[in-house]
């Protein structure tokens, strides 16, 4: 599908990767990976045609399309979520303007026998059987399943998209992508700003998916449930292996251990033959077999040992002053969003140097209770802070507040103070913002470059209470680790969100569970909570939250939880063959479709061909009302 040939890029003359090459086949799920400012977001960008490159070629079969979800999306204003999900189909949309059109002008006229008259009911025609032929009928419901399923409920259709935050606008640029059915899928941090229901949704569709598909992402989770395959940029190369992320790293490792040992050995021989060459120099008889022994060892291909990137932040997060015992109160704190109700009679108490986690399903009221304490919000009642307690805050989206315009060593400069101004190159070296980096324009970041000078300028400001709404987004494997031993160091009192197990395994001491506009506190680490909840990971955690108004508390026995699960499994294969059903119908409809929109006479006169393609749609309304009863079933079971 895709043959990219030693292809170069070059930033201010120095090479970003150099002499790539691989090739994209349809069924490839590739998990692109590398430290942030390796070059993955502009990898994409050169794959999807949007950015140019230095040197080299890239190669496509003939119509392939390309469809690229970016982490930065703008949307016209003044559309609703139905309407820019809609512009998915341009070509429908292009269709439906032209019948209407027809349409106006047939109910105008009344020149019924006009030439004219009648060339318009043949274009009429016409159109809707290529309309027809596009899934112009099915377009809308097609649209309505993806954004429930990315995690739009019904009453958020017709709101206009700029009353949605960044993250809930790149859903909608999601759904877009996934109703397009390109050839192949670009995605860049898809993850990011989706719930845990949302994910596991993504993960099915995209299991299902026939194209190619390129993922950028730093969750090890998602990259190991969804590719075969695994392409890490390091220092200007790239590493291929047919193997998901975790195996990946388990072969690059033995492949590097290997090149270390046979390395030695072959430094041992060169050693040896040195020593004799020079022995056998000195004398005159010997002469001739020194020199072939230095043809012998100029013929030797010396092994190379695959370089390591092992250069990471440096992070230590200082605490400002000794606050008193209670740090924060809250006392019956609501919150609503217009008629939306989100929190309710929250009551919260933290002590000095304790470290929660707030931890459960989207919209269910955590950033919501951090914004809430650190004052960015109006409340319903009482939230005190305690004596001598400053405030360090990371919002979730805390990279959008920096100033593209601005250089990296402006953007600190501006936020220090005189006593710490002359730290502040100091700061950003440990942030792996060193020598020309820092005159980097913010614009041209990464997105977890933005995030480590994000987190740069956070040390600028005394605190010691640290409150973190999803700080691991867009940073790297090895970035995330460094995060965590800082925050496990930090002497203060931290307050974190987030839905990652990984990263909140021996880093918190309490968790709070947020779930139908309350607050549950569990006494222990996040693998206590889910020793409680008896279930094996926090996906399947927020998996099962429900957002209801009143939860009927059943005691069921061993035998009826057990026959549960039981049923439950076997439900869950019934529905995963089901979409698999749905999934291989719709594109075989699809491709007849297209027969018929090519060369319509000799597709219909093939044998039976009418009455094959009208079972072929029975079917597919059988396992869409099959779906639609298994998923009931699982949902009254859950």
């Amino acid at each position: 599908m895709l043959n990219i040939h030693n292809l170069t890029v070059s930033f201010q003359g120095e090479d970003l990767f150099s002499g790539i090459t691989f090739q994209l086949r349809s069924g490839d799920r590739v998990g692109l990976v590398g430290k942030n400012g390796a070059g993955k977001s502009t990898l994409l960008k050169i794959l999807s045609g949007e950015q140019e490159y230095d040197g080299g070629q890239i190669a496509s079969d003939k119509e392939v399309s390309i469809g690229f979800l970016k982490q930065d999306i703008d949307f016209v204003k003044g559309r609703t979520v139905l309407e820019e999900a809609y512009e998915a189909f341009t070509l429908i949309k292009k269709l439906e303007n032209q019948l209407e059109e027809i349409n106006h002008q047939l109910a105008e006229r009344t020149d019924y026998e006009s030439d004219s008259y009648h060339q318009l009911m043949v274009d009429v025609n016409e159109i809707q059987h290529q309309y027809e032929i596009h899934g112009g009928y099915n377009y809308q419901g097609d649209t309505e399943r993806v954004l429930q399923g990315l995690g739009f409920q019904q009453e958020d259709f017709n709101m206009p998209t700029d009353t949605f935050s960044g993250g809930w606008r790149m859903r909608i640029e999601l759904a877009k992508l996934l109703l397009q059915n390109n050839d192949i899928l670009l995605l860049d941090e898809p993850t990011n700003h989706l719930d845990i229901e949302s994910i596991l949704w993504l993960e099915e569709f995209l299991k299902n998916y026939s194209g190619a598909i390129v993922i950028v992402s730093h969750d090890r989770m998602f990259l190991d449930n969804i590719t075969n395959r695994t392409i890490e940029i390091s220092l200007g190369r790239i590493y291929d292996y047919n193997k998901p992320y975790t195996q990946y790293l388990v072969l690059r490792k033995e492949l590097r251990e290997q090149q270390l040992a046979t390395q030695k050995n072959q430094q041992k021989q060169i050693e040896h033959t040195e020593k004799l060459i020079e022995k056998f120099r000195a004398k005159a008889t010997k002469a001739t077999m020194a020199q072939s022994l230095i043809k012998k060892l100029d013929k030797i291909d010396r092994i190379e040992v695959d370089e390591d990137d092992n250069s990471v932040m440096s992070l230590h997060f200082p605490v400002s002053i000794m606050p008193g015992k209670v740090v924060i109160e809250a006392e019956n704190v609501s919150k609503n969003y217009d008629d939306k109700k989100v929190l309710h009679n929250v009551n919260l108490l933290l002590e000095r140097n304790s470290k929660i986690a707030f931890v459960g399903q989207n919209g269910q009221g955590k950033s919501t209770l951090a914004k809430c304490i650190v004052g960015d919000i109006p409340f319903n009642g009482k939230l005190n802070l305690g004596h001598n307690v400053q405030i360090g805050y990371f919002a979730q989206n805390q990279a959008d507040y920096l100033d593209g315009s601005k250089t990296v060593l402006d953007t600190m400069i501006d936020a220090a103070n005189e006593k710490n101004r002359i730290k502040v190159r100091d700061i950003l070296g440990a942030f792996l913002f060193r020598g020309d980096d820092v005159d980097k324009y913010v614009r041209v970041l990464s997105g977890g470059e933005r995030n480590r000078l994000a987190l740069a300028k956070l040390l600028l400001q005394p605190f010691n209470v640290l409150v973190m709404d999803e700080p691991t987004n867009h940073l790297d494997i090895k970035s995330k680790n460094v995060l965590k031993e800082a925050l496990i160091k930090y002497e203060g009192t931290l307050l974190l969100v987030s839905h990652d197990r990984d990263f909140l395994q021996g880093l918190t001491t309490k968790v709070y569970e947020f779930k139908d506009h309350h607050i549950k506190e569990y006494l222990g680490d996040i693998d206590y909570y889910l020793e409680q909840r008896n279930i094996q990971n926090l996906r399947e955690a927020e998996k099962r939250t429900k957002t209801v108004s009143e939860v009927k508390e059943v005691k069921t026995s061993n035998k009826e939880t057990y026959q549960n699960q039981k049923k439950l499994k076997s439900l869950n294969n019934k529905l995963s063959k089901t979409e698999a059903s749905i999934t291989k119908l719709e594109k075989e409809i699809k491709e007849i479709d297209f027969e018929l929109s090519v060369n319509y006479d000799e597709t219909i006169s093939k044998p039976n061909f009418f009455e094959n393609y009208q079972k072929k749609k029975k079917e597919l309304e059988k396992f869409m009302e099959s779906w639609e009863l298994i998923t009931e079933e699982i949902e009254s079971l859950n």
